[in-house]
């Protein structure tokens, strides 16, 4: 298959991935605020070598208004799902841990009663009302010696109690199991859930925009505004920016969209023919690597993230798609057909050093995985659909994560490498799902209108 730039057309980039397939955010709110170092005294630890069991009593609302008795609720809520996502816990479910009574305070925990439940330990937390906001406090309980394992205090806003769940998640992982929880991370992603469209000269196209939203769905937010077609969006890894493949000049260009500062960049400086789609920042957040027919023929780039120090990685008559970054930005992976069917590639970061690791029906959109799995995660097609693989660099073998429901594609990698989101049809229309590496806990993410193109922030 020669490459040409008819490939390059909105038709082509909504038909196939490989081939081309296919109002900014307010400042984040200031993150609750630990009043005292973390320490953690005893150990929550399970029984022959199983996962703890964890049970969380819930949050006491200590001001008695609707407000904060809300907030209590929320935080319980979102936590008992943050915590139940990382798996590192057994957690007790909500119906057996009701019929526990909850104490008038955090410091009278009936230990006993959580004792026959089998619980290792107990996770317990308050809110209560201040001149200028709310002070979370939490506990966590080891339930045979009675003693706080885990103990913190946080004081911030009340608008987002969501927040104080997904921080108190993250630290109770990284304190009690040493495992970096990803409850605070974003995905950002690409929507068509306005319902809104496009006239052109073929006919009316539909618009997908560029959407924020909490690593479990809640709180989307739209980034563009343009009417237009907007995919493939990637996260800088400082998470203040995000590159996007963007249709709203009439040709793909690279737009780099600062969201939290209402502004964006065009480092690729594009044009009907010289277009540019498809980018990945390097792990440090100074170039970017992204696909280009400048040249005549859709090849791999990088530049630095103002556009300057542009240089081409490859150089063959065939499709090289799709770059992405090893974790510690001396290799990229990409997809090209020159050997016949598409298949996965990895090169030097200096174009050097290019060598195939697939051989399989059709492969698509890999992305590297975080230290210390070393594994690329790819779509592999599987009868009519795709399914997402993983590649081990160790075993130099793949296996399949998802299941061959529904097509499975353009998978990305947590931050911490244990969870993949991607894009399925398997419930109709084209959604966004996450998975553990190893298949299991599959969770639907978005639900309203089609939406693609996963990224996760770090």
């Amino acid at each position: 298959m020669n490459k040409t730039p008819q490939l390059l057309t909105a038709a082509a980039l909504c038909a196939a991935s490989f081939t081309l397939f296919a109002q900014q955010p307010q400042p984040p709110q200031t993150p609750p605020q630990s009043q005292q170092p973390t320490e953690v005294t005893v150990p929550i630890v399970g029984v022959g070598g199983l996962p703890p069991k964890l049970a969380i009593a819930g949050f006491l609302a200590l001001s008695n208004d609707a407000e904060t008795v809300a907030a209590a609720k929320t935080i319980t809520d979102v936590l008992y799902d943050d915590l139940k996502f990382e798996r590192e816990f057994y957690i007790i479910e909500k119906d057996a841990a009701a019929t526990v009574p909850m104490p008038s305070s955090i410091d009278q925990l009936p230990i006993d009663r959580w004792r026959e439940l089998n619980a290792n330990g107990v996770l317990i937390g308050s809110i209560r009302k201040t001149g200028t906001g709310v002070v979370v406090q939490l506990r966590v309980v080891e339930v045979n010696s009675g003693r706080t394992s885990l103990g913190k205090e946080y004081s911030g806003s009340i608008a987002n109690p969501r927040l104080y769940a997904h921080t108190i998640s993250d630290e109770v992982h990284q304190q009690l199991r040493a495992v970096r929880g990803v409850a605070r991370t974003k995905l950002t992603f690409s929507s068509d859930r306005d319902g809104e469209r496009m006239k052109g000269p073929v006919g009316d196209r539909e618009i997908k925009e560029v959407y924020i939203a909490d690593y479990d769905g809640a709180n989307p937010t739209r980034v563009t505004v343009t009417k237009s077609l907007n995919i493939t969006p990637a996260w800088s890894p400082d998470g203040q920016a995000i590159a996007y493949t963007t249709y709203r000049r009439g040709y793909q260009d690279i737009f780099v969209s600062f969201i939290h500062q209402g502004r964006f960049d065009v480092p690729a400086a594009g044009s009907p023919a010289r277009q540019n789609y498809l980018p990945a920042w390097s792990p440090d957040g100074t170039k970017i690597a992204f696909t280009s027919n400048r040249d005549g023929n859709p090849e791999i780039y990088v530049m630095n993230r103002d556009g300057s120090g542009l240089r081409r990685m490859t150089n063959n008559p065939m499709i090289d798609v799709t770059p992405t970054w090893s974790p510690t930005g001396n290799q990229i992976a990409w997809v090209s057909d020159r050997t016949g069917s598409p298949q996965i590639y990895i090169m030097n970061a200096d174009g050097t050093g290019q060598q195939k690791i697939t051989a399989e029906s059709y492969c698509d959109r890999p992305t590297w995985s975080p230290d210390p799995f070393n594994e690329i995660a790819y779509a592999s097609r599987s009868g009519a659909g795709f399914d997402i693989r993983l590649y081990s660099f160790k075993t130099h073998e793949s296996v399949r994560v998802t299941d061959g429901i529904g097509s499975n594609e353009s998978p990305a990698f947590a931050p911490n490498g244990r969870h993949i989101a991607f894009t399925s049809t398997r419930n109709g229309k084209q959604q966004i799902f996450t998975i553990a590496r190893d298949g299991n806990d599959l969770r639907q993410i978005t639900r309203d209108g089609n939406n693609g193109y996963p990224n996760w922030s770090r």
